[in-house]
């Protein structure tokens, strides 16, 4: 996976890489060679100080230009690998990136609702931009390595094939220790996921904006504090222990490798003095033998780092390959346009719940008509309408639109038919024109149609009081941006949802909560008017909004235990007529 992703990333890039790599690899075995040679070059210079003396000193400037010529290629090559790696890293980062966020798109809500999601994620992107580039680049360093050892090897070969097995076992057993403490590095990482995750979540509460009221004013402040320091106190114990102990090792196995070349440097130096072999090449073995200990070091530690680049890769590999659902509806027509939605016999449990949301729900919504949802909190009235924007699929029976079952419509025409604010509606920080425009993507730029919108969720007025009017910018997170009380944050959502000209039902989750009682009758005359013959669905504990409705359901605990017109149920005298009444009774 990650050689594909990095090819796919840059050919070019890679293919440069690789070339540079093994010139790398390849030159400094033969800088050793020259090495030797001048070595030897000036040794019998200064035993024959006679007339060729003059020959040998020109044959010591040509050595001397030639290895000078092979440092320089080399430099300039390492130098190529240094900005290809450089380049690559920052086109990959953001390649990674894009596919871990284009993942999130093809999820499903009951994925961003899911724990172990989150743990995914978050493994999945700490060191997810690195770690591919990393292990190509480690594969690019092993051939470099292992070309600069065969170089090595052949000429140390010549002195003793015992010195090359040396050579090599001496780097093993730091080589089984790295790869040891990697794997339970690893395991640490991935078991701790969640514990990273509650501290992500308490540096956000204690940093941003929309938790600092509380946290001041409830002096959450040292509490979120201790607690994130206390995590962190735990993962250090553990941490500290296991690089205690992986620093302890390296050092014991690394001293092998010290003796090893003091031992070869001892054998080297004694066959020198028994004149067995030449200065020269008592030179060029020892830097021979010290380069290809660094190289059968670097190879060992290459193939440790790879296994534990490999297993950090598995995090992106396990959140890519996570379950999606693919919606497989086509359907862009119902087969009767004017029959308006039906649920049939719908029931829906949430998963890892054992109680269901909603039980056996059967109701008709005509095209034209208005339908109001009433019950307590935690009654199903938001879970219906998930089902509806098929952000679930109902665990048994059917929803119906238009005649045709929710899952054979594609998905994309589905919700552009639907035009909806939640409750919990999103508070973006971009300009004001682009917040309301998001509710119709296809008219971000319509400023006439924004400006409408506006005026039908009743915030135009307040937004041109701004200080650049629609194009001032939202939030605290970016510079000269202006923050929204929480009634004009509502309208400026309920602005977002009236953008949605051509849908065919529009849904009003407590739309007016944080709405003073005038403002409310204006939206709501403005939305009976845009809702003329089309399907219009509200949610509201004020029944002020609530009885205008032709069609009125009350929920609880998943059920419909009332269904009909406000007068209708008034004369039930039930439960909608009981906290109608008790409402009433309030504003006596």
């Amino acid at each position: 996976m990650a050689i594909r992703l990095v090819w796919e990333t840059s050919a070019v890039l890679t293919g440069i890489l690789a070339i540079s790599s093994l010139i790398v690899g390849v030159l400094p075995a033969g800088i050793a060679y020259v090495g030797k040679l001048i070595v030897d070059a000036v040794v019998s210079a200064v035993q024959f100080n006679i007339a060729k003396g003059e020959i040998e000193y020109h044959t010591v400037v040509f050595l001397v230009i030639c290895e000078a010529g092979l440092v320089i290629i080399m430099s300039g090559a390492q130098k190529v690998i240094v900005m290809s790696q450089s380049i690559l890293r920052v086109l990959l980062g953001n390649k990674v990136n894009v596919m871990i966020l284009e993942k999130a798109l093809a999820l499903e809500l009951e994925h961003f609702e899911d724990s172990e999601y989150y743990d995914k994620l978050v493994r999945a992107r700490r060191e997810a931009s690195s770690r591919p580039l990393g292990f190509v680049t480690k594969i690019f360093s092993l051939i470099k390595d292992s070309v600069s050892l065969l170089s090595y090897g052949a000429l140390l070969f010549q002195f003793s094939p015992i010195a090359v097995v040396l050579l090599i076992a001496a780097g093993i057993p730091s080589f089984i220790t790295e790869t040891k403490f990697s794997g339970k590095a690893f395991k640490l990482h991935h078991k701790r996921s969640a514990d990273r995750r509650m501290q992500i979540y308490l540096e956000m509460v204690l940093t941003r904006e929309d938790g600092a009221k509380e946290v001041k004013l409830f002096q959450l402040g040292q509490l979120f504090l201790k607690r994130f320091i206390d995590i962190f106190k735990a993962m250090y114990q553990e941490e500290r222990y296991l690089i205690l102990r992986r620093g302890l090792w390296g050092y014991i196995f690394g001293l092998i490798s010290s003796l090893a070349f003091y031992f070869a440097y001892g054998w080297v130096a004694i066959a020198a003095i028994a004149m067995t072999i030449t200065i020269g090449q008592m030179t060029m073995y020892v830097v021979v033998f010290r380069q290809g200990q660094t190289a059968v070091m670097n190879i060992l530690a290459t193939i440790s780092g790879m296994y534990e680049d490999n297993l950090y890769l598995s995090n992106l590999t396990e959140y890519l390959k996570h379950e999606v659902s693919v919606p497989c509806g086509k359907e862009t027509k119902g087969l009767n346009p004017k029959d308006g939605i039906r649920f049939e016999n719908v029931s829906f449990t949430y998963p890892k719940m054992k109680e269901p949301a909603l039980k056996n729900i059967t109701l008709h919504i005509k095209s034209g008509e208005s339908l109001a949802l009433v019950g307590e909190n935690g009654s199903g009235k938001t879970t219906l309408i998930k089902l509806l924007t098929r952000l679930y699929t109902p665990t048994e029976g059917r929803i119906l639109l238009e005649g045709l079952d929710l899952q054979e419509w594609d998905v994309d025409v589905l919700r552009r038919k639907i035009g909806v604010i939640f409750q919990d509606f999103a508070r973006y920080q971009l300009l004001v024109g682009e917040n309301i425009g998001i509710g119709d993507v296809r008219n971000l730029e319509n400023k006439e149609q924004i400006q409408k919108a506006a005026r039908e969720g009743l915030s135009s007025e307040f937004i041109e009081a701004l200080p650049h009017s629609y194009e001032t910018q939202l939030g605290a997170w970016f510079q000269d941006g202006k923050e929204l009380s929480g009634g004009q944050w509502q309208k400026i959502a309920l602005s977002r949802a009236f953008m949605r000209r051509d849908a065919d039902i529009l849904i009003l989750d407590e739309p007016t909560a944080a709405i003073d009682a005038k403002a409310e009758a204006e939206i709501f005359s403005y939305f009976r008017n845009l809702t003329q013959g089309k399907v219009s669905i509200i949610i509201s504990h004020r029944f002020s909004t609530v009885r205008m409705a032709d069609q009125i359901i009350v929920i609880e605990n998943g059920k419909i235990i009332e269904k009909g017109s406000h007068q209708s149920l008034l004369e039930l005298e039930g439960q909608y007529a009981m906290l109608f009444k008790l409402q009433a009774k309030g504003y006596q």
